[in-house]
């Protein structure tokens, strides 16, 4: 089936959809969930500009698929981040899915993490802080390969050319967080508030950082 998925991407539709087939992949969904014994607080499907459908009028495989939804949406948890990812949707009919599936989403807003639940939507400090100590061990375990590699290198060429860049791009990497953060805190929305702002920056880039370095 994943193979399958694969195949059909190429010919989604880039048109923003508002139609009955949303309800009925969150629908189904939300029980997928349960049956597979997920604790999780609720589903979200984004009705943005991503949340799109391509009418299929084919079979993928021996089930029938009239059309095929995709967009973004989220795993709400009690008292937690949100685990905010992409989903394709498979259709018989506007009331009848018949495969929904989870998949990695780049580029996943910090703030939208923490504040998905009620519980810690109006306080997501503490949300927002854990966010920065898990992109900050995954940068740490980025770097520990990364630092591996240039002191191979340099033992290679008898010199420490390698380590040397490698930490003096680390260091101007952190000024130039924390220079970006400074920036972002003085352009945030009006009503934004300071700390969250700064730390929902931070775990932005620290996260970019360690997709960088792997």
């Amino acid at each position: 089936m994943k193979l399958l998925l694969l195949l059909l991407f190429p010919v989604l539709a880039n048109a923003q959809y508002a139609g009955p087939g949303v309800e009925t992949c969150l629908g189904y969904a939300k029980r997928q969930l349960q049956r597979d014994a997920v604790n999780a607080r609720d589903v979200v499907i984004e009705r943005d500009q991503h949340l799109v459908i391509e009418r299929y009028t084919r079979k993928a495989g021996s089930q029938f698929v009239s059309s095929i939804l995709t967009g973004n949406g989220a795993v709400v948890f009690a008292n937690a981040p949100s685990a905010e990812l992409s989903f394709i949707c498979l259709l018989a009919d506007d009331k009848r899915a018949v495969y929904f599936d989870w998949l990695p989403r780049a580029n996943v807003q910090p703030l939208a993490q923490c504040t998905r639940d009620g519980a810690i939507r109006d306080k997501p400090q503490a949300c927002l802080e854990l966010l920065l100590r898990v992109a900050e061990e995954d940068l740490t375990q980025a770097y520990a390969v990364q630092f591996q590699d240039a002191r191979e290198r340099d033992q290679g060429a008898g010199n420490e050319n390698a380590i040397t860049a490698f930490r003096k791009s680390n260091e101007e990497w952190r000024q130039y967080r924390e220079a970006e953060c400074a920036r972002r805190l003085d352009t945030r929305p009006k009503g934004a508030a300071g700390d969250e702002h700064r730390l929902a920056c931070m775990v932005e880039l620290t996260r970019r950082r360690a997709l960088d370095m792997r």
